[in-house]
């Protein structure tokens, strides 16, 4: 089962790279930037990582994010 998921990941990242920007991720989750933006600020948002000076948001992490989130108020 681990072999399969390393095959599915492989062959994403040859179809293009996994990592997206802020404002590509915020779209790929359907939330506006500043939202996305907010939610890093304060510590809330999906696991990032810093390539130099970009943050750069893994298409797994943000999956995964988004089932953690599925019964959060983000409004508190």
């Amino acid at each position: 089962m681990d072999q399969d998921n390393d095959i599915a990941r492989a062959n994403r990242a040859k179809s293009g790279s996994p990592y997206l920007n802020s404002d590509q991720a915020a779209a790929y989750l359907k939330m506006s930037s500043r939202t996305f933006r907010r939610l890093r600020t304060s510590g809330k948002g999906p696991p990032f990582r810093r390539h130099n000076r970009p943050y750069l948001y893994h298409i797994d992490d943000l999956e995964a994010w988004s089932r953690d989130q599925s019964n959060r108020d983000f409004t508190k």
